[in-house]
């Protein structure tokens, strides 16, 4: 068995569009309900949303016949964590609060085996390698990762082409949400500072030859950022639509 090529990460550099939502319920049985729903990639939150190792890997495994792809969270970018992402069968992972090359370059280093970089070697115990029946599991793993970062701060944004010239990082997410906190603007990404900066951040990732990513739960402003060339964009959260549906139901069978 030869290891499958990570169409994913290949679609995204290529500057093909790709359009996804976040997952935060934590279910298995809700990832594959998404994955029949035909967006590009679902994006697996351990950040903010009561993932573990377990239910991450059930999803993953309730994806996995599907078209979509999954990219995975973090709730930070420990090494040790993101090995264990990687051995459960990650290939695409969002990486939060990063605000430096320096930490670009260990995230790098973490996803990568030796000698370019420290993940450890357990492809045997591993279902990414399908427990040693993708024989050259080893030889391309490296390849086939998919790391995407995410500048949350003004310290990130100063350092934007730094971050970006790091080899492996393969795209740059600009996150509104901390970034309004960080700039004094909490629960208002929508403040014209707020925009502004996130309107010049993906001008700069894209003239730094990246890919750019954000989340936005309002539609026309995803339509513009993906014309605005934005090649990674959100649009959509499981535990909000869910939400918003059962709210609009039942308001239209509660009395007057």
């Amino acid at each position: 068995m030869n290891m499958e090529r990570n169409d994913f990460k290949r679609r995204l550099l290529s500057g093909e569009p790709l359009t996804g939502i976040w997952l935060g319920l934590a279910s298995p049985y809700v990832a594959e309900l998404a994955a029949t729903a035909g967006f590009d990639w679902l994006l697996l939150d351990g950040e903010h949303a009561p993932n573990d190792l377990a239910s991450l890997l059930g999803q993953l495994q309730a994806i996995a016949p599907y078209a979509s792809q999954p990219v995975v969270r973090p709730p930070h970018g420990d090494a040790a964590l993101l090995k264990q992402y990687l051995d459960i069968g990650a290939q695409n992972l969002l990486i939060p609060m990063v605000e430096t090359a320096d930490q670009a370059a260990e995230l790098v280093a973490a996803t990568r085996y030796p000698p370019h970089g420290v993940r450890g070697m357990g492809s045997m115990l591993a279902r990414a390698s399908r427990w040693g029946q993708v024989e050259d599991y080893v030889a391309r793993a490296d390849d086939e990762i998919c790391l995407i970062l995410q500048l949350e701060s003004p310290r990130a944004l100063a350092n934007l082409e730094a971050i970006a010239a790091v080899e492996g990082v393969d795209a740059l997410f600009v996150g509104p949400a901390d970034l309004s906190a960080a700039m004094g603007h909490r629960g208002n990404p929508g403040h014209p500072q707020v925009r502004a900066a996130i309107d010049d951040a993906i001008v700069r990732i894209r003239a730094a030859g990246s890919v750019a990513g954000i989340l936005t739960l309002d539609e026309q402003q995803a339509h513009d950022y993906l014309a605005a060339g934005c090649g990674f964009v959100g649009v959509g959260i499981d535990a909000l639509l869910l939400a918003q549906a059962l709210r609009g139901l039942a308001g239209r069978f509660r009395p007057a």
